[in-house]
């Protein structure tokens, strides 16, 4: 138990940012879904929403639970908000992409290219968050 409990401890932030990780990739596609599938969106639009919710759900937990912040006062926090806004609109521009790849190109059903595209967009996101975002906090 004591070895699991080092392991789980060197290695916090990486099982912290894969469960957030998991979380944020759930809210993606369960708001895509509503969109798509109840209110009849077309998937550019739902894509974009559930994008502006996931990415909200995401600052606020990578911020507390993954990465530790340490900003604190209002231009350090409005920093680190605008970096990792603008590092979460490159890795959208890259799930938009794939997007528009598997579904208007390749023809694959969109709810199953969205599955697909959240893996490229998590390791994206974890190395903006890592290395641009957060670097040099806690955690």
């Amino acid at each position: 138990m004591e070895k699991f409990k080092q392991l789980f401890l060197k290695y916090r932030e990486p099982i912290a940012y894969l469960f957030f990780g998991g979380c944020t990739t759930l809210v993606s596609i369960v708001t895509y879904a509503l969109f798509t599938r109840l209110l009849h969106m077309d998937w550019q639009w739902a894509n974009a929403l559930s994008w502006v919710v996931s990415v909200l759900f995401a600052y606020l937990t990578n911020r507390t639970w993954v990465f530790g912040q340490r900003a604190h006062g209002f231009g350090p926090v409005c920093k680190e908000i605008a970096l990792f806004f603008g590092c979460r609109l490159l890795s959208f521009a890259a799930d938009m992409g794939c997007m528009f790849l598997a579904v208007d190109l390749l023809r694959i059903n969109d709810l199953v290219a969205k599955v697909f595209t959240q893996v490229l967009v998590i390791v994206l996101n974890y190395v903006f968050s890592k290395w641009i975002v957060f670097r040099g906090s806690g955690g």
